[in-house]
């Protein structure tokens, strides 16, 4: 499981992880990893659900990577709340994959490995629109690992920026009526405390590995400083390699924004 360090390592990671302790690491990584339907067209897959089978199983790889390598916090948009409007069968597939794989990690042999490595799990969205198991299978995860301080993985779960924001002046709306809170009151860090985030600290650099340049409504409000990385992956490429080149130009980019401040 990608949570677990006690995994045997092989030479290369160990090469690779002394490496990356030359420079400085990403603290949080926020990864949009799309791509899944072009994958499963360009395989000729009876269904989209295999390409989506196929991109959980490398980001549970890339998250392993975070792991080994010293990154602190991970977010991933996993579901959008735009994507609701795709098919109901693909909906359901996608929706079943989510349930399997909390099921799966709520089974009691890996409860003790999360709690051995100290992993807090958070999930970022509108979660009504999930069904009622799903839900109760969330509840359990955050209740389980909410005082856990070994690293963070957020799980950006029907979800859109504008829906957080929304919902977080919604919060801000509620307390003004209630007398709890006055218009002097509402500025930036008050609405970052209302944002699903609030328990989080903003990204330090965003991963897109469709080649897609475009933010999707992805974590707006945080990403004031956040460096953005597009990278044509497909998802059976699970070279460890690729997350070095992330890591990599990730550090050329703080030395060129350094070398024109200083200039």
């Amino acid at each position: 499981m990608w949570f677990d360090l006690d995994e045997k390592k092989t030479w290369w990671h160990s090469l690779a992880k002394y490496f990356l302790t030359l420079g400085p690491i990403p603290e949080h990584i926020a990864f949009i990893m799309d791509g899944n339907r072009r994958y499963a067209r360009r395989q000729q897959y009876l269904s989209f659900a295999e390409g989506h089978r196929k991109g959980f199983d490398k980001l549970t790889k890339v998250m392993q990577w975070c792991r080994e390598f010293g990154v602190k916090e991970v977010t991933v948009y996993a579901l959008s709340l735009e994507n609701f409007n795709r098919s109901a069968t693909e909906i359901d597939d996608l929706l079943t994959l989510f349930e399997h794989k909390l099921t799966l990690l709520l089974d009691e042999s890996l409860v003790d490995k999360l709690i051995k490595n100290g992993i807090r799990i958070q999930f970022f969205g509108n979660l009504e629109h999930l069904p009622l198991k799903l839900r109760q299978h969330i509840a359990k995860i955050e209740l389980l690992t909410r005082e856990h301080t070994g690293g963070k993985v957020n799980v950006c779960i029907a979800y859109t920026a504008q829906d957080e924001i929304k919902r977080a002046f919604v919060t801000i709306a509620h307390g003004v009526q209630k007398g709890l809170l006055t218009a002097t009151d509402i500025n930036e860090c008050l609405i970052s405390r209302c944002l699903d985030s609030r328990f989080s600290n903003d990204p330090d650099l965003l991963i897109r590995t469709s080649g897609e340049t475009r933010l999707s409504d992805f974590l707006l409000w945080q990403q004031l400083n956040e460096k953005c990385l597009a990278e044509q992956k497909s998802a059976d490429n699970e070279n460890v390699s690729e997350f070095l080149h992330w890591i990599e130009e990730e550090r050329l980019e703080s030395l060129r924004q350094m070398c024109e401040a200083i200039c």
